[in-house]
Order: structure tokens, then C-alpha cells, then sequence
């Protein structure tokens, strides 16, 4: 049986693997499969918690290692899936996430401007940069995964599995935050970098293109599946062709929507459901985020203090596995940032959006 250190270890490096992309992974100084990490971190964790006894006498040392667990892993999992549009800070508990907003394009060509030549007791113009720093305040976001003991007893689930669990929906919540915070900031944002219709347009949506690749990087497009699917050539569908190259149709077929829109990157948002019914989308579908490329990031998320898991046991017999973790998200906006909106779009049936 592995000591802590080593468990620790097997426990964040199968975490951390993506099977998708590579085939082996070093543990060690040996390579191994992603099948193989997974079976010895089930067998590791069978050993210290495969029965009641075990888990009455080890549960500390199972909740501690899935606190240093998804301390280690999740902010990592963050940056992978919103790193290319969100700045990610770990801080101890009780500090201040200070983040640094950098000086804008914007800034820099308008100082530009002012850089001219004057006499030595000449008139001088004043210009300001933009660059500030701001503090992200963090909050207490909990969840909980309630188990009947007879099914730990059946091995009808493992530890490690209920590790992903944990992992999956901390990650869900981050995303759902910043949404929230993406929205509640609409109204910062320049009245010509922001358009409602309910349709895709596509000459108003490259308006919007041309207003956030005028500050130097080209702009990435983030939206759900169903706002990509429509965004098609002036006058076509998914069923008129006229003006789609042989590639554009061997794109669409394959993906549904165009990966890359007239040299911008399209990124998906995923879509989740409320509850197993499948009928209330998490995620508002009819928003479509025009963001900076490079290093401008709009996206701030900061992680604070240690992961914190408790059990609580019911008169039942069954119990609940809470969790919680510190962490807040901020937004900031520029002038190359843009939203477009398509009320044709359902969210769960909402009001049409209004500025």
C-alpha cells in the first residue's frame, strides 16, 4: 500500500491526465496508461476504504487526500478550459487576489498621439493610462454527494469516482459564475461593441469583428453549439450551399459549425441541464462573446485557502460528502470586447433581452 505522499501523487497525476491526448503518463520513473493509473488509485483507495471498518478507521486520510486533490488539480482544470480568456490566481486564505489590469491597445495608440515634438518651455499634453490593479473578493461556493452506505458496500461506486464527481461539478459552478459575471457587466461595455437581433446577421456581426481586431489581436468568438450552428454566409442555410467552398461544407458537416469564422477562432461553450430532465439549460444559449485575443484576459478567478470536506452522517444510515471551496470571479471590460445576442434563440423560455 502507497504512503500518503505517494497517493497524494498517483491521486492529482490521474486527475490531471487526459487520456484524449496522450496514451502514457509518467508516474514515478515509469510511463503508464490511463487505465492502469486509474485501477491502482481504485486499488489503493479499496485498501483504506473498501468496507465500513476501514472507512470508519481511515475516512480523515480519504477527506484529506481529496482536499489536497482538488486544490492541486482544479485550478489547473480552470486554466485549461478558460485559460485563453481568464487569468487564474491561487492565494492562501486570508490574502487579497490583486490582479493587475495591463495598459490597453487603446491606451498605448492614444498616447501615441501625444508623443510630439515640443520646445523646451513648451505646452505638454497630459494623457493617462489606463493600467490599474483591483482585488477579487472570494466566497464560500459548497455542494454535497449524498451515499446510501449499502451501496459503498455493493462497490456499486469507488472514491475515485466520487473524486471526479467532486472535481466535475466545482468546475460547473466556476463555469456558471462566470457567466453570471460575464452578463451583470453587459452594460460597461461601448453601445457600438454590443448588438441585439433575433437572427444572425452577418454583416452586424462582422462589425462587431472589425471594432475588437482593431486593437491589435484577432478576436476569439465564444459561444453555446446553438448559437455557432447558425452562424452562416449571408443568404444561406445549412441546406443552401451557393456560398460555401468545397472546405466550409466538409467543416460544417463534421462539426455542425464552423470551427473558424472568416479567420476567427470559434470557441464552444458546453451546455448543461439543471436535473436529468434535460429541460432547463444552464447556460444561456443566446449570447455570443466577441473577447480579445493575446493576453488581454476579461476573465478574473481567484481560488482562496484550502478545499474543506466534511461528512455528515443521517439517521438512515446514508451520508453526505460536503465540500467547499473559496473562489471568486470578476470581469473586466474594454473597448475590444464585444456581445452579440440572438433573441431568436430559447433559454428556458426568458423574456427577450433588453438593454
Amino acid at each position: 500500500m502507497l504512503d500518503f505522499k505517494n497517493l497524494l501523487k498517483l491521486a492529482t497525476t490521474t486527475a490531471k491526465a487526459n487520456p484524449s491526448v496522450q496514451t502514457s503518463f509518467a508516474f514515478g520513473k515509469d510511463q503508464f496508461s490511463y487505465e492502469e493509473l486509474d485501477n491502482t488509485l481504485r486499488k489503493e483507495l479499496n485498501e483504506i476504504a473498501g468496507d465500513y471498518n476501514l472507512y470508519r478507521e481511515n475516512k480523515n486520510l480519504v477527506f484529506r487526500l481529496f482536499e489536497e486533490t482538488i486544490d492541486d488539480v482544479l485550478p489547473q482544470k480552470v486554466i485549461e478550459q478558460w485559460g485563453r480568456f481568464a487569468d487564474v490566481k491561487t492565494i492562501p486564505q486570508g490574502d487579497k487576489a490583486i490582479f493587475v489590469q495591463k495598459i490597453t491597445a487603446a491606451s498605448k495608440r492614444r498616447a501615441k498621439k501625444f508623443v510630439t515634438k515640443v520646445g523646451l518651455a513648451g505646452r505638454y499634453e497630459v494623457f493617462r493610462l489606463d493600467g490599474r490593479s483591483f482585488t477579487v473578493e472570494t466566497a464560500a461556493y459548497g455542494g454535497a454527494i449524498q451515499l446510501a452506505f449499502e451501496e459503498f458496500l455493493d462497490g456499486r461506486y469507488t472514491w475515485a469516482e466520487l473524486l471526479d464527481v467532486f472535481l466535475e461539478s466545482m468546475n460547473d459552478v466556476i463555469y456558471v459564475e462566470i457567466e453570471k459575471a460575464l452578463k451583470a457587466n453587459v452594460t460597461q461595455l461601448p453601445t457600438a461593441n454590443r448588438v441585439i437581433a433575433t437572427s444572425f446577421v452577418e454583416a452586424t456581426f462582422d462589425k462587431l469583428l472589425t471594432i475588437v481586431d482593431s486593437y491589435g489581436a484577432k478576436g476569439v468568438i465564444y459561444c453555446t453549439y446553438e448559437f455557432a450552428a447558425k452562424m452562416l454566409p449571408l443568404g444561406s442555410s445549412a441546406s443552401d450551399f451557393s456560398r460555401w467552398s468545397d472546405g466550409m461544407k466538409e467543416d460544417y458537416w463534421n462539426n455542425g459549425y464552423f470551427p473558424v469564422y472568416k479567420g476567427h477562432t470559434v470557441i464552444i461553450l458546453p451546455q448543461s441541464f439543471a436535473d436529468e430532465t434535460n429541460a432547463a439549460k444552464v447556460i444561456d444559449p443566446r449570447y455570443c462573446w466577441i473577447l480579445p485575443g493575446g493576453d488581454a484576459k476579461p476573465v478574473k478567478i481567484a481560488f482562496e485557502g484550502q478545499t474543506a470536506v466534511r461528512e455528515v452522517e443521517n439517521e438512515d444510515w446514508s451520508r453526505e460528502l460536503q465540500s467547499y471551496k473559496k473562489f471568486g470571479v470578476a470581469t473586466i471590460f474594454d473597448a475590444n470586447t464585444a456581445l452579440y445576442i440572438d433573441n431568436s434563440l430559447d433559454y428556458n423560455g426568458a423574456a427577450p433581452i433588453t438593454f
